[in-house]
């Protein structure tokens, strides 16, 4: 029984985001409603355990965002690594930045994705042999269809999102909370949108 749900609790965040969601073909704001139901009714049916209000996840989580947000300073005060986040095409058609910063990537990327792997999947794999490779894996294997959608190359991102999973798994693991990890998502994701505005008004100033 428990390798049934096991193997249901792999399958199910597969089918949605690059099955069930791109079928339903809606705008970003439904996108990111569907993705916070998706998720809710995932951690309800699996029993995921968050523990959002952990005092220990916010020390790891704010402490990783922290060196985050140091490494996107250091790239934007280096003019030869200005360069990097110059040539990032903005990704955002749908909506405004404000928006997409407040709203989508905290609600319908972090704590989606947050709730459904370090919340939910995580414990469920906890007593299996490789855990944390396996759900960083299939955290991975989530961004097929996302990446296909913005023109990414697959492997590459499979490979980074799955390695980034790996992190966010071990931090989830020393905090004892998806506190943490959702912080860091946070940074990383909204510190990419963030940083080729970011480098052109600094690029602006230095001229």
């Amino acid at each position: 029984m428990r390798r049934l749900e096991s193997a249901a609790a792999l399958i199910l965040p597969l089918l949605w985001n690059n099955r069930v969601l791109p079928a339903l073909d809606l705008p970003l704001r439904g996108r990111t409603a569907a993705n916070i139901a998706f998720a809710t009714g995932y951690t309800k049916l699996f029993g995921g355990r968050p523990n959002w209000l952990s005092a220990s996840g916010f020390r790891w989580g704010l402490g990783s965002a922290a060196i985050v947000f140091t490494g996107y300073a250091v790239a934007l005060a280096v003019p030869s690594l200005r360069r990097l986040p110059l040539e990032i095409a903005v990704r955002a058609p749908e909506t405004s930045t404000l928006e997409w910063i407040a709203l989508h990537i905290p609600v319908g990327t972090v704590l989606a994705e947050e709730a459904i792997f370090r919340a939910t999947l995580d414990p469920v794999l906890a007593e299996s042999v490789g855990a944390p490779v396996i759900s960083a894996v299939d955290f991975g294997l989530w961004h097929i269809q996302p990446a296909r959608a913005a023109g990414d190359p697959v492997l590459p991102t499979v490979l980074a999102t799955t390695l980034a999973g790996l992190v966010f798994t071990e931090l989830r693991r020393r905090a004892g909370s998806a506190t943490a990890p959702a912080l860091l998502h946070l940074a990383i994701n909204a510190g990419g949108a963030l940083a080729p505005a970011a480098a052109r008004w600094v690029d602006g100033l230095r001229r």
